[in-house]
């Protein structure tokens, strides 16, 4: 058997964590507080039905859905990515700053085939996505953790490390961060702009949780103040149209998805014309407003179960973020007990969660920490759920 290329051995600890993950979130016999999915119940399963019975025949959009289609995506969906989701959030964009992407990864993927050259630098939250990181470890960059306090990156350091490492990229997750549920205030949205512009650094804004608000004030994106093209900004449908889909999309200068455009076609060509027409359709038809109104009605219950439950079960020492959306919270255990450690104990016990260590690029820190998702958990099982890990947490203290 030939070797595997040197990028498999050098993802290995970031893809360990993304199989145990994806594991757990299909075994039934386990209530999985780990995953990153909007709950089942929120899914548009007859309006896409419908949808789909109405278009896919040869005098409508049949055709369009089957045939091979353009490398930036269906026209209308980019319409709609520019008039429902950017407009509103002050960004304007025109349609060949838009490219239509296989979920919101696959815009981190060819970023870094556009742009990372093996021992490359980028610069991450700590903690911070793990997904992401095991896409750049794949591409052999070296990903370095930035000094984060309760509102997130501390800017001081940003722009120390930018200076010292001259990294390609800064990583961040502004809105209800995965993995804490940490929202970045605004004038340090302002002020990494600026840093990105000032020093020639790609800012990657990933914000697929943002329309998932249920409390608190909106806050514009980075992009808002990106005076020079400097911050690329990356967003999914996962979270509010359907994760099965696999549709994401990226807003970016039109030289830098020009690039994009050239590394699309190298990988896959397009993104599936069959998901881009029918979620184009659930936009165009005026679906959207009702169906994001109930996923935040849906969540926002499952959010406050969560906290009910952690402020009701948990013993004393523990502290968790109370987020304003999304889908997660972090967890911090009293007494030095290792969640990797006790994660098989937890299973055991029918519950899972991901370990806080797998989201820190450095070793040592995020021990005590877990991320705990309320996105896909009904109230009656985060109940459940968070009893049988307090019981578990206090037979260790």
């Amino acid at each position: 058997m030939p070797a595997f290329a040197q990028r498999i051995y050098d993802m290995e600890g970031s893809a360990k964590i993304i199989r145990a993950l994806f594991g757990a979130m299909g075994d039934p016999s386990i209530i999985s507080l780990g995953g990153g999915a909007p709950a089942s119940d929120a899914l548009p399963v007859e309006a896409v039905r419908e949808i789909c019975a109405d278009v896919l025949t040869r005098d409508k959009r049949g055709v369009e859905a089957l045939q091979y289609g353009s490398v930036l995506g269906v026209p209308d969906l980019r319409q709609a990515v520019a008039d429902i989701l950017l407009k509103p959030k002050g960004l304007h964009a025109d349609l060949d700053e838009l490219i239509i992407v296989n979920g919101g990864l696959e815009t981190m993927n060819l970023l870094c085939q556009v742009y990372i050259d093996p021992g490359d630098v980028i610069l991450v939250e700590s903690p911070t996505f793990v997904h992401c990181v095991e896409i750049f470890e794949m591409f052999q960059a070296k990903c370095v953790g930035v000094e984060c306090d309760d509102h997130g990156m501390v800017l001081e350091d940003v722009e120390r490390k930018i200076k010292e490492l001259h990294p390609k990229f800064v990583y961040i997750i502004p809105t209800f961060q995965n993995p804490t549920g940490k929202t970045f205030p605004l004038e340090r949205r302002k002020k990494l702009a600026e840093l990105g512009s000032q020093y020639d650094v790609i800012i990657l804004e990933d914000d697929p949780y943002r329309e998932l608000r249920y409390s608190g004030e909106d806050i514009a994106p980075i992009k808002c103040f990106d005076k020079t093209g400097h911050t690329v900004y990356a967003n999914s449908f996962s979270k509010i149209f359907s994760p099965g889909s696999r549709l994401g999309f990226c807003y970016a200068s039109k030289e830098i998805v020009a690039r994009l455009f050239d590394a699309k076609t190298a990988t896959n060509s397009h993104t599936s014309n069959f998901g881009q027409v029918v979620c184009a359709e659930f936009f165009n038809r005026g679906l959207y407003p009702e169906h994001l109104k109930k996923m935040r009605e849906i969540h926002r219950e499952r959010r406050d179960a969560m906290m009910e439950h952690l402020a009701k079960y948990m013993p004393d020492g523990t502290k968790w973020v109370h987020p304003d959306g999304g889908l997660f919270t972090w967890v911090e255990l009293p007494g030095g007990i290792d969640t990797t450690a006790l994660l098989p104990e937890a299973n055991a016990a029918g519950i899972h969660y991901i370990a806080g260590a797998g989201f820190y690029v450095q070793r040592g820190m995020g021990s005590n920490a877990m991320r705990v998702s309320f996105g896909n958990v009904t109230p009656e099982k985060i109940d459940i759920a968070v009893q049988r890990l307090a019981a578990l947490v206090k037979s260790k203290l």
